[in-house]
């Protein structure tokens, strides 16, 4: 398993914002979206590429580079990771959206799915595991577990916090995925959610309790 995080004022300071619990929800929700862009500009840079030619402006061949993949697709997990969808569709308009749902039982700490919907023709796609905390690591790694059953053999994880210990969690289960985050935090508590963290990433999204 490779994890790729990256380094960049911009990111640290979108990072601070999410942190501080002054920030509203709608405030938070764009600054995920911000953050997201980033990350998949990152997550994108090995698209292999070929050499094409088209008409320029001046009515004359011009030799492009354009990327040879099927279109990728996103896997926002229900529901945090629906407040990143935007942002790598901004960035990616053409990705399919693949949705899977799990909540995380408070007293387990152990992942339930309750939905999973994926695009067409999955297992032919780069897929792009959308969730803002990568805490226990006990969803990821069922969300990967869930697609590789499906054929997938190309996943990643975009999120904007990581915990050591969810990052240990997934070398251990899934070596091959690759893991993004913005920034990878001290450890979990003893609730399983991620110190100094920024809490909920649900509840402050959709300003839910």
């Amino acid at each position: 398993m490779s994890v790729h995080s990256f380094s960049h004022p911009l990111v640290a300071h979108k990072v601070s914002l999410l942190r501080d619990m002054k920030t509203n929800s709608k405030d938070f929700r764009d600054i995920v979206t911000e953050l997201t862009m980033l990350l998949t500009y990152e997550a994108t840079k090995d698209l292999e590429l070929s050499k094409d030619f088209i008409t320029g402006w001046e009515g004359k061949p011009v030799e492009v580079e354009k990327y040879l993949e099927k279109d990728p697709s996103i896997i926002p997990v229900f529901r945090a990771g629906i407040g990143m969808q935007e942002g790598f569709m901004k960035v990616f308009p053409t990705a399919r959206i693949s949705y899977i749902g799990y909540y995380r039982d408070h007293e387990t700490l152990q992942p339930m799915k309750y939905y999973a919907k994926l695009a067409d023709g999955i297992s032919e796609r780069t897929v792009y595991i959308l969730d803002p905390m990568l805490a226990t690591g006990g969803t990821t790694s069922a969300v990967c577990t869930l697609l590789k059953e499906a054929g997938c053999g190309k996943i990643k994880v975009l999120c904007v916090i990581a915990a050591p210990e969810g990052i240990e969690r997934m070398e251990k289960e899934h070596p091959d995925v690759v893991i993004i985050p913005a920034v990878i935090d001290t450890k979990l508590d003893e609730n399983g959610y991620i110190v100094p963290g920024l809490g909920d990433a649900g509840d402050r999204l959709f300003g839910t309790r």
